[in-house]
């Protein structure tokens, strides 16, 4: 355990030492352009959803797990979120998250309860979710009423000059930081993912755990879907695309093993920040190519792969 730890450390250091590079780069690169508060405040805007994504797939994935899913997951609860807009935002905010954890659950029990290989039960739910969104909406999008200024302010707003999706993302962060590293649970999912055998053989109840992390992430998903409704102003069918592989890439780049076990959301966090400031940096400079952004976040999962192989072998061998 204690050179699990020590590896989690290990690499939530030297992610935060590329993104503490990243700046420092930008900032060389285009001064005050970079290091201004609204700058700032639009990295953190951008990356907000795909972070509250992402930690949500960092426990499925330390659990042993994947989802495919949470971009369309994402999308139909953009949806939901702005057709119930019309009730309130107290009313779209808890239907809209009690659909996230259901869908979540579907998730789970096709993993946990049927033992589908998760890539498989995931890119079905995956196909499946955002075909129920074009179908709702017949592929158009879903208009929030300007008169709900309290549910658009979700996605716009602002607390002491930080955005409100921030301060979400810094929040679910902070939650499930204490969850993973301060309760029973969190410690049988970490068990789960290094050895599903040895955890059962220790009492864990492995297919409700395991159940457990999808209704996390599927809770997550929905909390994304509302930022994304309250941001554009309506549900998006189309929205979120690709997004499953963004947070793939954040959860790998920020150390977390891909065989589960191993990880942590802080690294996450970072690597959440590596992929924002990247997509960034090539905004500011404006001559290159957005699908740069693409290049080099499979170039820089391709090395965070390559980093695993060793940990992983030396796992296996112990």
């Amino acid at each position: 355990m204690t050179r699990v730890l020590d590896l989690v450390r290990h690499r939530t250091a030297r992610t935060a030492f590329f993104v503490a590079v990243l700046m420092l780069l930008a900032w060389i690169m285009y001064g005050e352009v970079f290091m201004n508060l609204f700058n700032i405040r639009n990295i953190l805007r951008q990356t907000s959803m795909i972070g509250v994504i992402s930690l949500g797939m960092t426990m499925v994935i330390v659990g042993g797990g994947i989802d495919l899913s949470v971009g369309a997951l994402t999308a139909l609860c953009s949806v939901a979120a702005a057709y119930l807009s019309v009730r309130g935002p107290v009313a779209a905010v808890a239907a809209t998250l009690a659909l996230g954890l259901v869908l979540g659950a579907v998730n789970g029990l096709l993993v946990a309860g049927l033992r589908i290989v998760p890539f498989i039960a995931t890119l079905a739910t995956m196909m499946t979710f955002r075909g129920v969104s074009y179908i709702l909406t017949d592929i158009k999008s879903i208009p929030v009423p300007r008169a709900e200024k309290a549910f658009i302010a979700i996605g716009r707003g602002y607390v002491f000059q930080v955005p409100i999706p921030a301060v979400i993302f810094l929040a679910v962060l902070a939650v499930l930081y204490f969850f993973s590293a301060s309760t029973r649970t969190g410690r049988q999912i970490f068990a789960i993912g290094d050895n599903e055998e040895a955890a059962r053989m220790m009492g864990v109840n492995v297919p409700l755990v395991k159940i457990f992390t999808y209704v996390i992430n599927g809770f997550l998903c929905a909390v994304a879907g509302i930022i994304l409704a309250a941001r554009l102003g309506a549900g998006q069918p189309i929205g979120a695309e690709g997004w499953e592989m963004n947070a793939i890439a954040a959860v790998l780049i920020g150390g977390t093993l891909l065989s589960g076990g191993v990880g942590s959301v802080t690294a996450t966090f970072f690597g959440v920040l590596i992929l924002g400031l990247i997509s960034n940096i090539i905004n500011l400079h404006g001559e290159i190519n957005a699908f740069w952004q693409r290049i080099v976040t499979g170039l820089l999962l391709l090395g965070a792969v390559f980093m695993q192989w060793k940990p992983s072998s030396s796992r296996a061998g112990e």
